[in-house]
This record gives C-alpha cells, structure tokens and sequence, in this order.
C-alpha cells in the first residue's frame, strides 16, 4: 500500500497497550491494507497485537468507517461475554491509542488501527474440503445473529452503492457506452449476457426499499480469508476485516459467499470447461448459514438465498467486464485480458445457477425441514 518505511517505535508507543516492545513483522495477505503484528513483553510473557494501516486511497472516510468498527465489536464482544465466550479469541477488541482515540494519526499521516492477535488460528485462502465451507458458513452466520439487534441507524454507508446492483448496472451500460478501451467489439455476447439480465439486478433493492427484505448489518466482503479458524480443532472462531461493515441484504453476504466458495475453479480460469457450479457446496454453506442464523432471518431472506447466489455473482461478473471496457482501471491485472476472463467465469456459473435454481430451492427447503426453521 506505501512504501514509506513503518516507524517501529512511534506504532509502538502510540496504542495504550501494556508491556515492553520486543518486535514486529507483516502478516496477512491481503493487498489492501498494510498489516504487522507487534510483539510485547508483559510480566514476562509475550503477547502479540496486530496494528494496521488503513488504506484511505480505497477507504475514503476512515473516520466513519472506524465508527462502524467499533460500535459492531462492541456490541459483538458484549454478546460473546453474555454467551460466556472469549473476545479475544472469539471477537475483535479495538485497542485505543494513548489519546482514547480509537486510531493512531502516524508522523508521516497514515491511518492505523489496533486489534488483538487471535493466537493458535489461521485463515483459509480457498475452499479445500465441503467441510471447511459449511464451518465457514456458521461463523458468518453466527455474525450475523450475533449483530441481528444492532442499532442499524447508528451505522455509516462507508461505501455508497457497494451491493447496489441496479447502480452497479449503470456503471455496466456507461462503460459499454463510452467504450474507452475499444474493446466492445470483442466482446458483443457477453455486454448482451449481463444486458438481458437487467431484471434481475433490481429484486434485492425493490425489497429493501419496499420493506419486504429487512436492512441489516452486513459483513460485505465474505471471503473465506475473512475467517479464522482454530488450529486445533479447525472450527471457525472469529470474522475479521470489518472495514466493509454496512447497511445491507444478508442475501449480500450469503450470495457472495456461494459465488466465491460453490465454484469448482479459481475467478480467473481460462479453461471454462474447468468452471462448474458446485451443489454441494450450496447445499454445505446453506446448512451452516441457517444453523446459526436461520431463527433471526425473515421468510424472504430464506426464499431468496439461492437467488441471492445468482445475483451476486452476475454482480461481480457485470463489474470484471465493465472494468475490462473502461481499460482495466479498478481491478487488478495480469495480463490484458484479465478481466474478461473472469466476467466469463462468472458468466458460466451463472448460466448454470438458472439451470440448478430448482434443485437449490429445494435444497433450502429440505435444509429448513431438517432443521426445523
């Protein structure tokens, strides 16, 4: 994110955090945000932080999204106590600097933050077993619940529009019109693909407006890389990376999920016939989702998650090829036709999400069944 180098010492002594400074060293691999983990001595023992510097390039109002931070980890945090659990182990704590506020302003103007260091955890990069997927499931949606009384209007709209798919659409149909990159011709049937689709994009945003989907904190970014998960029993423990918390569709959440972890090929496969939907992660990852959080979900944000699957993928998708027009500005390349190739992962795997949309809705509704919802 910068290239400055990390004044070791001010980060140090800039958190109101206990101990001696003994280290620190990068950790993560996320490729927003700048991450370190600071080691200190306290009463002869180590005890590990993570202090991290927000991108405010992508992350545009730091101050209202720290905010969202630390009103969702409180409140989590407090129920986690109330359910007689750990937050420390289980949650995020935002440690404040030594002015009380929660961020630190560095010598050279960069935004950082201070959580605790989940020890005996890691992340997953990709989905390797169903397993892993339906753990993911109920560690989402146990965050879910677990912020279902959230005082919504508290919450800041750090990023406007960011599931907004009929305004995701706009931004497809200006990119087709200017063509800035020359590129439309190549590409006809698959403007035409998402173009076609256009009646979908508006179903969530309807309901939201309308009342019939209720308006709900949600995560945004449901990554399996935004899970930790116990070293040694594997279990999901905690979610992390709230720089994305917002008003929104749990069908957000969920949909983005599916779209990430029911796929059998990485976004950017060129061989499409490697891209397959996979049931069984639908059917995993849904069984997980309402375990947790099926008794605080209305009707409707049961009825639409496979829907939900659908639209959030034809989202991403619109997004890869729009950005694919506009000459590769937003979305990080390799090589030219980068973008294109992930809209057209995208493209097949929504094409068969249609033609399994019946198994799916079964699926929810043997899964409800089951589970007595």
């Amino acid at each position: 994110m910068n290239s400055k180098p990390v004044n070791q010492k001010e980060l140090a002594s800039a958190f109101a955090i206990d101990g001696v400074f003994e280290s620190a060293k990068p950790v993560g691999e996320g490729h927003i945000n700048d991450t370190f983990a600071f080691t200190f001595i306290n009463e002869g023992k180590k005890v590990r932080y993570v202090i991290q510097a927000l991108n405010t390039y992508v992350f545009k109002e730091p101050l209202l999204l720290t905010d969202n931070v630390v009103g969702v980890t409180r409140h989590i945090n407090k129920k986690i106590i109330e359910n007689g659990g750990d937050p420390l182990r289980e949650g995020l704590i935002v440690y404040p600097a030594r002015d009380g506020k929660p961020y630190y302003i560095d010598s050279e103007g960069r935004f950082w933050r201070c959580y605790n260091f989940i020890e005996n955890s890691h992340s997953l990069q990709s989905v390797e077993c169903v397993e892993d997927f339906e753990k993911a499931a109920r560690t989402f949606g146990k965050f879910l619940s677990l912020l279902a009384d959230y005082p919504i209007e508290t919450l800041n709209e750090t990023i406007p529009n960011f599931h907004n798919t009929v305004s995701r659409l706009a931004d497809f149909k200006k990119a087709v019109e200017d063509d800035i990159s020359g590129r439309k011709v190549n590409v006809p049937d698959e403007i035409e693909f998402f173009l076609s689709r256009e009646k979908d994009c508006g179903v969530v945003t309807s309901m939201l407006d309308s009342g019939a989907l209720p308006v709900r904190v949600t995560h945004n970014d449901t990554k399996l890389n935004n899970i930790m998960f116990d070293n040694d029993t594997n279990e999901g423990i905690c979610v992390v990376d709230l720089d994305t918390v917002m008003p929104g569709s749990s069908l957000y959440d969920f949909g983005d999920s599916i779209r990430f972890g029911a796929s059998s090929a990485a976004e950017d496969e060129k061989d499409l016939d490697k891209v397959h939907f996979l049931i069984e992660n639908f059917e995993a990852f849904t069984r997980g989702w309402l375990e947790c959080a099926g008794k605080s979900l209305t009707e409707n944000e049961i009825k639409y998650l496979p829907f939900s699957a659908k639209l959030m993928t034809l989202e991403c998708g619109m997004r890869f090829l729009g950005d694919y027009l506009n000459g590769d500005v937003y979305f990080k390349t390799d090589y030219p036709d980068h973008n294109l190739v992930r809209a057209r992962t995208h493209i097949k795997l929504v094409r068969e999400m249609e033609e399994n949309m019946p198994l799916m809705e079964v699926t929810v509704l043997n899964i409800r069944r089951n589970l007595g919802i």
